[in-house]
């Protein structure tokens, strides 16, 4: 009998302020992974990867984050909207890393304080992911006025995020094994 390894999915924290609502946002969906079978999930927080800012791309590479991108079937990308758009140092990271990404699935959780719940942190974003080899999905999730999603201490106040979520992982877990069998069969 075959055994069928884990999809192994991380979730990447894309900022690196400081009590940032975004990081509930992040705990609440590998908290969903988690309850996958068959699916291994990671947090990962840019804050905590220390990149230089002297250089950047794969001049900068953190030997961890590459070998998990390189591992990773998926990557679930949690992020603010900060002026329209995606975090400065969010891009550093992803630029720090590029064959890692090719023909794995992506998903964006967009967190905004505002009532369009990070919808201009995904649209910017999206360029960016296909440039950098990832396919992206069809469902987003967004976290509007998240401030009244989250208690302080990060519990869920709004349970119809658990179905947008589970909505979500499912498109995203199987374009991950799709892409994971084009990888491993088609030549």
């Amino acid at each position: 009998m075959e055994v069928i390894r884990p999809l192994f999915i991380p979730v990447l924290l894309g900022t690196a302020r400081k009590g940032c609502q975004s990081r509930h946002a992040a705990q609440l969906i590998m908290q969903e992974l988690q309850g996958r079978a068959g699916v291994e999930a990671e947090l990962i927080e840019i804050a905590k990867m220390g990149l230089p800012s002297d250089d950047s791309g794969e001049a900068i590479k953190d030997q961890g984050f590459s070998a998990s991108m390189e591992r990773a079937d998926a990557l679930v990308i949690v992020a603010p909207e900060y002026n329209h758009g995606y975090p400065g140092l969010l891009k550093h990271v992803l630029d720090s890393c590029l064959k890692e990404y090719i023909h794995k699935a992506v998903g964006i959780a967009g967190v905004s304080a505002g009532p369009f719940g990070g919808s201009r942190v995904i649209e910017s974003l999206l360029p960016v992911l296909r440039e950098l080899g990832l396919v992206t999905i069809f469902w987003d999730v967004n976290f509007s006025s998240v401030q009244n999603v989250f208690a302080a201490d990060g519990k869920l106040l709004d349970e119809s995020f658990i179905r947008r979520i589970d909505k979500f992982l499912n498109e995203l877990i199987w374009m991950a094994k799709t892409l994971r069998y084009g990888r491993e069969q088609v030549r």
